[in-house]
C-alpha cells in the first residue's frame, strides 16, 4: 500500500519522534511505501529513515522552494512547482493517508483530504494519529462540527482517530483488505 503521511519537518522531542519512528518501522516491515513531502529534516527524516531501515520504499514529493532539503536516496522523488501541485501529487500517489503531528502545513493538508472525502471526491482511508494527545482539541472541534450540522457525513466516515501507531496501520490495512 502507498501510505501518504502528512507531518512536520521540525525537529521535535521524544514524545513525538518515538511514535513516528514506531509507525515508520511498522510501515516498512509491512512492505508498504511511504509517500511523503520528501524532506530529509526533522520528523519527516525520522519517518523516512524508519521506513527505509525496515525495508519499505520511499516516494517523495517535494516542492521547488524546498528542493534543497529533499532526501537523496529515495526510491522516487518528484519536485512539484508549488504547494497546491504537491498536495495533488501526494494524494494521487497514495492509497491511504495518515496525519501525524505538524503545524499549519500539515493542518492544511489534513483539511483538504477531509474536504475531498466530505464531498465524495475520494474514498481513501484517512487516519489522524493523535500522538501524545496533540489533536485532542481538533478532535473536539470536529465533533462539534458534526453535532451542530456542519458535516453532511458522519465524522467516522471521514477520519479514524488512532492513539497509537499500531492502531493506525491496523485500520489502514483492514480498510484495504490486507491481513
Amino acid at each position: 500500500m502507498n501510505i501518504c503521511v502528512f507531518l512536520s519537518a521540525a525537529d521535535l522531542d521524544e514524545r513525538y519522534t518515538r511514535p513516528a519512528k514506531e509507525f515508520a518501522e511498522l510501515l516498512g516491515k509491512g512492505g508498504h511505501t511511504l509517500v511523503w513531502g520528501g524532506s530529509d529534516v526533522g520528523l519527516m527524516k525520522v519517518v523516512a529513515d524508519g521506513v527505509q531501515e525496515s525495508g519499505g520504499r520511499l516516494l517523495g514529493v517535494s516542492v521547488d522552494f524546498l528542493a534543497a532539503k529533499a532526501r537523496e536516496g529515495a526510491d522516487e522523488m518528484v519536485i512539484a512547482r508549488d504547494l497546491a501541485e504537491r498536495k495533488r501529487l501526494l494524494l494521487e500517489k497514495a492509497d491511504a493517508v495518515v496525519i501525524m503531528v505538524g503545524g499549519t502545513g500539515t493542518l492544511d493538508e489534513a483539511t483538504e483530504i477531509l474536504e475531498l472525502k466530505k464531498h465524495g471526491h475520494t474514498d481513501k482511508p484517512v487516519v489522524l494519529l493523535n500522538t501524545a494527545g496533540f489533536y485532542d482539541g481538533l478532535k473536539e472541534q470536529f465533533r462539534r462540527m458534526e453535532d451542530e450540522g456542519f458535516l453532511p457525513r458522519p465524522l467516522t466516515e471521514l477520519v479514524f482517530f488512532a492513539e497509537e501507531p499500531v492502531g493506525a496501520l491496523a485500520y489502514l490495512e483492514e480498510s484495504q483488505g490486507i491481513e
